[in-house]
């Protein structure tokens, strides 16, 4: 639950970049590229919408080859999503374009946007700027490229994580973009990890599908999922490994690698929610199934109910007790224990005799809350991040295309 310390990719073999080229009408850097030094395997999970953006389309098409990919390109400022057959063709267009410019073919090149839905890509904009944005390219372009994947990101997020395996430096690094609209299964937001690894494609899906779960599917800012979320990681295999399979004993270490940046990446989105003031970390335990563990703790991280009184450091915990209920989760109401930041609120299904609501008070204070609801009907458990609701979220949301 503690904040990370932020640091840029830096992954061997890889160059990244970020320039503006006028789709903001502010002027901030609004395109991104990252490009392999030679040909990597990739995988990607997406929005379960089904309203999807163009780019979300192109993206989960061509990931279907084995791998090859040299290169992921980005926008920020418009979503190209609900743009009809024109977004289609715009995609492409800009595909195309940066393909020529990069020596590869489009079918090696992923591609991701965010910003407001229904507007139309400036192609002629992106496609005259990727002789710029390749020029821009550098092993030390990482926090360029960071920057210019934000929307309404108030702090830039990267991460990284390395380790030694079979006498090789093995390093897994990513950025990440989003603050609202944000729910599973990922929202308006949008993760890119790489790294130098060795790793079979079929065993790069399942690491990132899992890590995903424990990571960016665990999170949520205000219960909206979204048109374009995309979830990449390339592996270009130069750390030279032994080739990482499911089930060999590279597989455990890297899993771990990259659930551990997926985990950074995910927080720092939870900490940037739009207004937020405190993370929340909701902890189910003692549920008969990890689904109903999921179930409840996502009941409660959503609960505008639960979010606005944490902004309000109102000790209203019967808000808790109430989501849980309706969350559809399997348990006996008579049996649940509740605690927030390690204060008992609720014992054996009865509010608990020493429960001091001055003291609840001074621990909703704090910038980070645990609560952990105690099911007493199994072993599953399961853990949700979330932030609470604020005033400046309905500011910052009522006036966003304005």
């Amino acid at each position: 639950m503690k904040k990370t310390k932020i640091v840029l990719p830096d992954v061997p073999g890889f160059k990244a970049g970020g320039i503006a080229c006028g789709i903001k009408a502010n002027g901030n850097k609004d395109l991104a590229l990252v490009v392999s030094d030679g040909p990597a395997v990739a995988a990607g999970l997406f929005t379960r919408n089904r309203v999807q953006a163009a780019p979300v389309v192109w993206s989960r098409r061509v990931l279907r080859k084995i791998g090859g990919f040299r290169a992921v390109v980005v926008n920020s400022g418009c979503a190209n999503a609900f743009t009809g057959p024109q977004g289609t063709k715009d995609c492409r267009d800009v595909v195309r374009s940066l393909g020529r410019v990069l020596g590869a073919r489009p079918d090696e090149i992923l591609v991701a946007s965010t910003g407001i839905i229904g507007g139309l890509l400036p192609v002629e904009k992106i496609a005259s700027s990727l002789p710029r944005l390749k020029k821009d390219l550098s092993t030390k372009g990482w926090k360029r490229a960071a920057e210019a994947i934000m929307t309404t990101d108030l702090t830039m997020k990267t991460a990284r994580v390395q380790y030694r395996q079979d006498g090789r430096n093995i390093v897994v690094g990513g950025m990440a973009q989003g603050s609202g609209m944000v729910h599973p299964n990922r929202a308006t937001m949008l993760g890119f990890v790489f790294t130098n690894a060795a790793i079979e494609p079929n065993a790069l899906r399942a690491a990132l599908r899992e890590a995903c779960d424990r990571s960016f599917n665990s999170i949520t800012v205000d219960g909206d999922c979204s048109t374009n979320d995309s979830v990449f990681c390339l592996a270009n295999g130069l750390a030279d490994n032994p080739v990482i399979r499911k089930g060999s004993a590279g597989y455990g270490p890297f899993l771990e690698a990259l659930t551990q940046v997926c985990k950074d990446l995910a927080f720092r989105i939870v900490e940037d929610g739009e207004g937020a003031t405190k993370f929340v970390a909701v902890r189910v335990q003692g549920a008969r199934s990890r689904k109903d563990a999921k179930r409840a703790a996502f009941s409660v991280a959503t609960s505008n109910l639960v979010k606005t009184a944490l902004f309000g450091e109102d000790p209203n915990w019967g808000r808790i007790v109430c989501a849980i209920g309706y969350s559809g989760a399997s348990f006996d109401p008579g049996r649940i224990d509740v605690s927030l930041n390690g204060m008992t609120l609720v014992k054996d299904g009865a509010p608990a005799a020493k429960a001091s609501m001055r003291e609840l008070r001074k621990k909703m204070r704090s910038k980070t809350i645990l609560i952990v609801a105690d099911l007493h009907g199994g072993r599953e458990e399961a853990e949700v991040y979330t932030c609470d609701l604020s005033y400046d979220y309905v500011k910052i949301n009522a006036e966003y295309t304005t």
